[in-house]
């Protein structure tokens, strides 16, 4: 409100939405109540009812389904403020990291398992994650609503599991390589968003190439032969099938799936925009 909303009518998004449908108690009703996209039956009974033209009706139909629409400043403010959480913890997390003996050798994530320190900078950056999610998993219902919604609603539940059932495992070790690893990509989507809704075309084209890469290395090279490595098969080695072995396991490949599924719609999308030479 304070910060995103006047950098967007700065670069020019304006605070205004579709053209409003004109009041009508008869179609208005319909719309709510019965649909939004009338087949030609309904539209004919409709036209003989109000004496409007089919084509009157189907132009007031449209107009009340953008009108629903959110503007394109409200989705700039929720791409800011997304961007700028991502952005932050990605980088707080390398920093944290980078330092870390399990950032270079995933084994270490195992020695001296369950008995190992948590220290508090640790401690915060988890908390800070799961926070974050639990806020998704709740203003999902009242954001804007996606066409992945189904998705992300599933891919919300299978972190808070995870993040929940590590700490309280204190399998933090390699939880915190999910975490940065899943936070790489992700504010490179949410700038390239933000360039889009300021119709800055070449910058959201490089914005959106760059992350189709990055998302693809990261879910579908590291994550399956760097994190899913070591808790299938060194965790395996070093502390044997630990009892929940398996549902932590299930979890994470859950999560692989749904990077599957993005990739396919990220390398569709990359495909179709070459085809039609713009993106």
């Amino acid at each position: 409100r304070f910060i995103a909303k006047p950098c967007a009518i700065n670069l020019g998004i304006q605070d205004s939405g579709p053209h409003r449908a004109q009041p009508n108690a008869i179609l208005e009703k319909v719309f709510t109540s019965i649909t939004k996209s009338p087949d030609g039956k309904r539209l004919e009974g409709l036209s003989k009812q109000l004496d409007w033209d089919v084509r009157k009706i189907q132009r007031w139909f449209r107009h009340r389904r953008n009108q629903d629409k959110p503007t394109t400043l409200t989705k700039f403010c929720e791409s800011m403020w997304r961007f700028t959480f991502y952005l932050s913890i990605f980088f707080y997390g390398i920093r944290f990291l980078w330092t870390a003996p399990w950032f270079w050798d995933t084994r270490q994530c195992w020695y001296n398992y369950p008995f190992q320190p948590l220290a508090s900078r640790l401690y915060y950056y988890y908390i800070l994650e799961l926070a974050f999610y639990w806020s998704l998993m709740f203003s999902q219902f009242t954001d804007i609503k996606r066409k992945d919604f189904l998705i992300m609603f599933v891919h919300h539940l299978a972190t808070i599991g995870l993040i929940t059932f590590s700490y309280m495992n204190n399998m933090v070790r390699v939880g915190t390589l999910v975490l940065c690893l899943h936070d790489a990509s992700d504010f490179l989507l949410e700038a390239a968003k933000l360039a889009n809704y300021a119709k800055y075309q070449r910058l959201c084209d490089a914005f959106f190439m760059l992350f189709g890469v990055v998302f693809i290395v990261t879910r579908l090279g590291i994550y399956p032969f760097w994190i899913l490595n070591t808790t299938l098969f060194e965790s395996w080695e070093l502390i044997g099938p630990y009892p929940s072995w398996w549902l932590f396991n299930g979890l994470l490949i859950t999560l692989q799936i749904l990077h599957i599924i993005w990739s396919y719609l990220i390398i569709r999308t990359a495909y179709k925009a070459l085809v039609r030479g713009k993106v």
